[in-house]
């Protein structure tokens, strides 16, 4: 995905994301984010394959699959998702370390109260830039 600047959220998207944040903790969940352009309209729970309270990693088949679901729909992989269980919805050192520069948008859930929010980010090794979400 290209520079982005507004992200469209299907507002059943951002609920499953809570949802799966809430499932998982206290440890991270993460998953991709499925859709055309920069329109959200699906996402694809993955497994956690370090299961930590701080950190996430994506497992490979989780993404394989997400790749062949949206591809069959005629959708691509806009990006990714992870939870913030006990922290702000802000990119955290190890979220920006691991980041690859020109990588696509990443939406951090954090559980913190008093209740959840959602925030999307373009990440890159040397900082991160806030996308604004729009609910459709």
């Amino acid at each position: 995905m290209a520079d982005v600047n507004l992200l469209r959220l299907a507002a059943s998207v951002r609920d499953a994301l809570i949802a799966h944040a809430e499932r998982e903790a206290p440890n991270e969940c993460c998953g991709l984010l499925i859709g055309t352009g920069t329109s959200v309209t699906e996402c694809h729970p993955a497994r956690n394959k370090v299961a930590s309270q701080n950190r996430f990693q994506i497992n490979p088949a989780d993404h394989f699959v997400a790749i062949r679901k949206a591809r069959a729909a005629g959708l691509e992989v806009l990006g990714a998702y992870h939870s913030h269980p006990s922290s702000a919805a802000v990119p955290s050192p190890s979220d920006l370390a691991e980041a690859s520069d020109g990588a696509p948008v990443m939406l951090i859930v954090s559980l913190l109260p008093p209740a959840p929010v959602v925030r999307a980010f373009m990440l890159e090794r040397s900082g991160s830039k806030e996308i604004r979400i729009v609910s459709v």
